[in-house]
């Protein structure tokens, strides 16, 4: 981290973290912050559901939840982008404050709610965005006051779709009360049906991943595998932030939301090896969760991930650790031998089972 970007923290950390995280937004798009640029070599050159990543370290949703910083977040160093969760209607999310800093633990809490622009205005800004070599992708989200939530997500897929290089659908945050209940075998199989029928009627049709909790018992894990390889989704985003608080330090701990950074490196990573093994390598899966390290992404790779995503750790490390862990990354490639992320992919699963 250069002095700036360490100078920019220490102001940003002193003030409310939703407002912080809005003024980091504003930077971007002023152009006030100085990017890494394309972060790629022959190893980090990765396939990901046929996408072509130049490193395969995104930007996991929940940062640019609206799409408005696109240009220079795609200037960042990172491999692909999700921005989002869009809804089919703008909501304002839960009251504030909604997200907080848990520094001891190099964490944080949130429960937005889905708070976005609605997928009309997000569409209309990912249609202007800049086409280049950095896939951008949009969170699938349902409205808190929908009488089917499962049709929003095929709502927002089909108002969206010309527009964005996948899409991802959110049945795991734990912050629109009963929407973890769609990850259940029944509702779920038929949450993607429709998605999928919407997919296919696209000119020109993306991939669809799902992403899933990190609180998931393994029976629950094993019909979420089932049901994924039955509808043809293009693989699972493994995992979404956790209810659990075990072991923190903050005195922010007991605050209700989803708990994202350090603390939830391990369990993520367990999931991801357990759904590794349970569809044999026929599903890609990018890790998230925890990853604050060149070596973190790797464990998440060697796990079983194809690609991973990063957020809660740039609190603490800022925008340029996206291209420092991809950086990193090619060093410990190269380091093991791996000519590509792909080589080097489930690995070291069994370490995690």
């Amino acid at each position: 981290m250069n002095i700036l970007e360490r100078a920019a923290l220490t102001a940003l950390h002193r003030i409310d973290p939703e407002r912080a995280h809005d003024l980091s937004l504003s930077a971007l798009r002023a152009n006030l912050v100085p990017l890494a640029g394309p972060v790629t070599s022959a190893r980090l050159r990765t396939t990901l559901a046929g996408l072509t990543l130049p490193n395969p370290v995104g930007l996991a949703a929940g940062y640019d939840k609206n799409a408005v910083a696109l240009p220079a977040l795609m200037r960042a160093g990172f491999g692909f982008i999700e921005v989002g969760a869009a809804t089919p209607r703008p909501q304002p999310g839960n009251p504030q404050p909604r997200l907080f800093r848990l520094a001891e633990d190099r964490a944080a809490i949130n429960r937005f709610g889905f708070n976005n622009d609605g997928a009309a205005t997000i569409c209309a800004r990912l249609a202007m965005r800049p086409r280049g070599a950095v896939p951008v992708g949009l969170n699938l989200g349902a409205n808190k006051d929908s009488a089917d939530r499962a049709a929003d997500f095929a709502a927002v897929l089909a108002a969206c779709g010309p527009h964005v290089d996948f899409a991802t659908v959110n049945v795991s945050s734990p912050n629109t009360e009963r929407l973890r209940d769609l990850q259940g075998k029944q509702a779920l199989a038929a949450l993607l049906a429709g998605v999928m029928d919407v997919q296919a009627g696209l000119a020109v049709p993306v991939p669809v991943f799902l992403k899933i909790a990190p609180d998931l018992a393994d029976d629950d894990l094993a019909e979420i595998a089932e049901v994924a390889l039955a509808s043809g989704i293009a693989g699972i985003v493994a995992t979404n932030t956790t209810l659990s608080r075990e072991g923190l330090r903050s005195p922010h701990a007991c605050e209700a939301g989803g708990l994202s950074g350090a603390p939830l490196f391990e369990r993520s990573t367990r999931v991801l090896a357990r759904l590794s093994h349970l569809t044999e390598g026929r599903l890609p899966l990018i890790g998230v969760g925890g990853i604050a390290s060149a070596e973190q992404a790797y464990a998440k790779i060697r796990a079983g991930a194809s690609a991973v995503q990063l957020y809660t750790a740039m609190v603490y490390e800022g925008i340029g650790l996206g291209a420092r862990i991809a950086r990193g990354l090619d060093s410990l490639l190269e380091r093991d031998g791996f000519a590509t992320v792909a080589e080097a992919t489930g690995t070291g699963r069994g370490d995690w089972l």
